[in-house]
């Protein structure tokens, strides 16, 4: 396999349809919401900045966990601990795609640009975060919360509320299912002193957080809908966003986790991609 395809599988390159369609909503929100004029450069630009934000995050969380992922059954075979990208390209790796993003920021505006570092800090330091607190779940959130109200400084240099609302969604929907996925490591977290909302409070209560998390998420996703006067499309966006956050909470059983998978990667996928296109459909057709 050539090696661009294993920094594709370091960084997860396939997960980028969690936080994406978020940006692509505060993108077309910022067009439907001010008098800016649609430029592709800007929307290059946009996703450039994703692009390489989430190889900056990933690579150092690979790089910053690569001793626990190689005594970890479930995360053994990632690359750094099989070899196939040392610790030190990986490292050369975040770095580069950390540089390439503040200059991406930069040649958007000046707003973008002096958030950069900000934004770098947020997503480098979630990483580092599971050594300390069970809010690691929470930084998680945040991180990818900063998509759709990103995007949205990306063509205003502003910032304002709606893309708020949508970043507040994926906060707490990215929160929700990231402690679902963190259950399988129940364990191995205890012993080796990480910190995770399983770890913390067993797997029961865990999945209860994450229940309630998803329900503050559902609730925002009304929230934003009221703000907007949304019609039928954002109705019918939500009405399925949400069923799908309820859908993964009936397939995962505190005492079967076989279909953790499909929740966490299919369901997750599908919901913000569903979700996202009519949210945009709603922005942008005049009834």
């Amino acid at each position: 396999m050539p090696l661009i395809f294993h920094y594709f599988s370091l960084v997860k390159f396939s997960h980028t349809v969690f936080a994406l369609p978020f940006a692509c909503i505060g993108f077309v929100l910022a067009y439907a919401q001010t008098d800016a004029v649609f430029a592709w450069r800007t929307l290059v630009l946009m996703l450039l900045c994703m692009v390489f934000a989430r190889n900056t995050a990933m690579s150092f969380n690979r790089y910053a966990d690569r001793q626990f992922d190689a005594r970890n059954r479930r995360t053994a075979n990632r690359e750094i601990p099989r070899g196939i990208i040392t610790p030190r390209r990986a490292l050369l790796f975040c770095i580069a795609n950390a540089a390439l993003f503040v200059v991406a920021a930069g040649l958007l505006n000046r707003l973008c640009l002096y958030l950069s570092p900000v934004a770098l800090g947020v997503i480098v330091g979630y990483s580092l975060t599971k050594r300390f607190t069970w809010g690691c779940h929470l930084i998680l959130g945040a991180s990818l919360a900063i998509a759709p109200t990103a995007a949205y400084i990306a063509v205003t240099g502003t910032i304002a509320l709606p893309p708020a609302l949508f970043s507040a969604i994926t906060l707490f929907w990215v929160s929700g299912f990231d402690v679902l996925y963190a259950l399988p490591d129940e364990t191995f977290d205890r012993q080796e002193g990480l910190f995770s909302i399983p770890a913390r409070f067993g797997r029961c209560r865990a999945m209860g957080i994450s229940a309630v998390l998803h329900g503050v998420a559902a609730t925002l996703v009304a929230i934003a809908g009221w703000a907007l006067q949304a019609g039928i499309l954002y109705i019918a966006g939500a009405t399925l966003f949400c069923g799908l956050l309820l859908y993964q909470h009936l397939i995962i059983k505190p005492s079967d986790l076989s279909r953790l998978n499909a929740a966490f990667a299919t369901t997750n996928g599908l919901a913000s991609i569903v979700f996202a296109i009519l949210v945009i459909l709603e922005l942008t057709i005049d009834y």
